[in-house]
């Protein structure tokens, strides 16, 4: 009995240690890590400034020029997260058409593989033609890109409903839409979740492929425009917080996801 409640407690004491340890803590050393391999690399090699900014110049950079890099960030992010649900949006409604009309996903199914199958570029000058430079070409870059990997993990999940949940809504007497709207529905919501995860890390390559084709502000003309002056340092200070933006999204949506699909990892 002693024994037991031994390893009772030690398994506790690691399943603590190991909450201790979070996300966060662990991105930020491994950041810790790749700055100071980063930093390595530039006093090894005695690498230019044009060609591979130390570190400490990138972070002088971020403080002084941080109400300008703030500037395009916000702008950035607009298109992300309006790319985001619009993109969501977008997946779900064409997940329950197919489900609910399944003549429909022969007609449908070309188009998925279409968004996909065309290189964000070759359609990125085109939206600029049609939306202009502003915010809305970005937003529906972010979309597109994001669009098939929530609709085919939105369609799985409806799919693949477990039978023993539907015969037995069925045996109660549950109408179709009960069906979609209590067993279906949150049936699949964690395969939904994992294609979530998916378009959260993907959406800012959407946001940024289109500020580089035409824009007038968000890191990526940021980026490119420092490129041209030969500014490194502003560069990596833009790519910088593209990066620390799109990962705090992530375990943001992760967090939320847990919280919002508790029976996700049961």
């Amino acid at each position: 009995m002693l024994n037991s409640q031994a390893k009772t407690s030690s398994l506790e004491a690691v399943a603590k240690k190991e909450r201790v340890t979070h996300p966060f803590v662990r991105v930020a050393i491994t950041t810790l890590i790749i700055l100071g391999l980063w930093h390595g690399v530039v006093v090894v090699f005695d690498m230019p400034s044009f060609i591979l900014p130390a570190p400490l110049d990138v972070l002088i950079t971020l403080f002084e020029r941080h109400e300008v890099l703030f500037r395009h960030t916000w702008v950035t992010a607009q298109e992300i997260l309006l790319g985001l649900l619009l993109g969501l949006t977008m997946g779900l409604f064409f997940a329950l058409q197919m489900l609910l009309f399944e003549p429909l996903k022969r007609w449908l199914l070309p188009i998925l593989i279409a968004s996909q199958a065309i290189p964000v570029f070759a359609i990125a000058p085109v939206l600029m033609l049609w939306l202009g430079y502003g915010i809305a070409s970005k937003v529906v870059m972010a979309a597109i890109i994001i669009f098939f990997p929530v609709t085919t993990c939105c369609y799985d999940g409806l799919r693949n409903t477990p039978t023993g949940y539907l015969d037995l809504a069925k045996t109660m007497g549950a109408s179709k839409w009960q069906l979609l709207r209590h067993v279906r529905l949150p049936a699949a919501l964690p395969t939904l979740a994992s294609g979530i995860r998916v378009a959260v890390v993907i959406a800012p390559i959407g946001a940024v492929v289109g500020e580089w084709v035409g824009s007038s502000a968000g890191l990526g003309y940021l980026m490119l425009q420092a490129n041209a002056r030969m500014i490194i340092d502003e560069m990596f200070a833009a790519l910088f917080i593209l990066a620390v933006l799109s990962i705090s999204l992530y375990f943001v949506t992760d967090r939320l996801l847990k919280k919002l699909i508790p029976w996700e990892n049961q």
